[in-house]
């Protein structure tokens, strides 16, 4: 039988010391439970850290962009070397992958990127994946590592997304760790406190909009730690940090990719008509869009967004943004086809 995927995202505060360098004992540990979990799972590890290793080498760092560019591309080497290092203990090569935006937005391009993962795996090879900061302009960054690490869960039907944080868990209103969470409703999002850590870009909001994004694509999410012994391993099997349930899927696997599009530059707001429309399978027409965010043009997967300010799909256009806007009223123009559209 074939491996499931599972994707763990390991965030700067996790694997760093209180000066911002890399925890090497930290490292030594995630090397021991992922040799194990690889007898179960291919494995995609989405690693921060570059820039908190790079950064020192900086003079008079203030964490500008170029700055940050710099940083990474000082501290990527470094952070793969730890990899290499301690996963060898285990025969595993780790390969590096560095990933921007258009390798997922463009359909040809995302396939081949899969293609040498699948290879990476036959091979017992890891990828280890962040973003490449060196050449990724800031209009074309992801969020975020969590951003990353739910489209290659999202674009590769990973089976499990984990996502490694300081907090250990999600917590409720005591600070107490949920196991479980059936539903990301309105009581979850009034535990989020929307402050980050000094060091990640992430915050435990912006890791709730992933959850919530690939849990209705059928992927299951665990928020855990990473102190303490073999914590991943107690977090697959429901023992520690928080397993968020996913809900059933029978998407196809072009409709994942289009929804692993979700994190664009541009939107459009539907009316209930619209929403109602598109619940129901149908085509996306301009007579049932409000109000055209940001510039695209046509073939873009875009943001669907209702009334409520939710973001309830995404949509491949037939039509730029302008020409939305121009065709905004006329009734019978189709902006996305139904095939082109997946509703969370």
């Amino acid at each position: 039988m074939e491996k499931k995927v599972l994707v763990i995202k390991l965030g700067t505060a996790v694997i760093t010391n209180d000066e911002g360098m890399i925890d090497e004992s930290v490292i030594k540990k995630i090397a021991g439970q992922v040799a194990t979990l690889s007898k179960q799972y291919n494995i995609v590890l989405v690693s921060s850290g570059a820039v908190g290793s790079g950064k020192s080498f900086i003079k008079n760092y203030k964490g500008t962009l170029t700055e940050r560019k710099a940083a990474a591309a000082l501290g990527n080497p470094m952070l793969i070397q730890l990899y290499h290092r301690h996963f060898s203990t285990y025969h595993i090569p780790v390969a590096q992958a560095l990933c921007e935006r258009h390798h997922f937005a463009n359909r040809k391009q995302f396939l081949q990127l899969k293609e040498t993962f699948t290879e990476f795996w036959h091979n017992n090879i890891l990828p280890v994946v962040n973003e490449n900061d060196l050449v990724s302009n800031i209009e074309l960054k992801f969020s975020d590592n969590d951003e990353l690490a739910t489209l290659i869960a999202i674009g590769f039907d990973a089976d499990t997304l984990m996502l490694c944080t300081s907090a250990g868990g999600f917590m409720d209103a005591e600070k107490k760790i949920i196991p479980q969470v059936e539903k990301i409703d309105a009581t979850i999002m009034s535990y989020v406190t929307k402050t980050k850590s000094s060091l990640g870009l992430g915050g435990m909001l912006s890791k709730l909009t992933s959850t919530k994004l690939a849990t209705s694509l059928g992927i299951k999410v665990i928020i855990c730690g990473l102190s303490g012994r073999d914590t991943l391993i107690s977090a697959i099997q429901g023992k520690s940090g928080t397993t968020f349930v996913a809900k059933p899927s029978n998407l196809k696997s072009r409709q994942k990719w289009l929804a692993s599009g979700t994190v664009t530059m541009g939107g459009v707001y539907v009316d209930k008509g619209a929403s109602k429309a598109l619940h129901a399978r149908k085509s996306l027409l301009t007579v049932g869009i409000k109000k055209v965010m940001g510039n695209f043009v046509e073939g873009e997967v875009i943001r669907l967004i209702d009334e409520d300010d939710v973001i309830i799909g995404v949509a491949k256009t037939k039509l730029s943004g302008h020409e939305i806007t121009k065709n905004i009223a006329q009734k019978n123009i189709i902006a996305a086809h139904a095939d082109d559209i997946v509703i969370f």
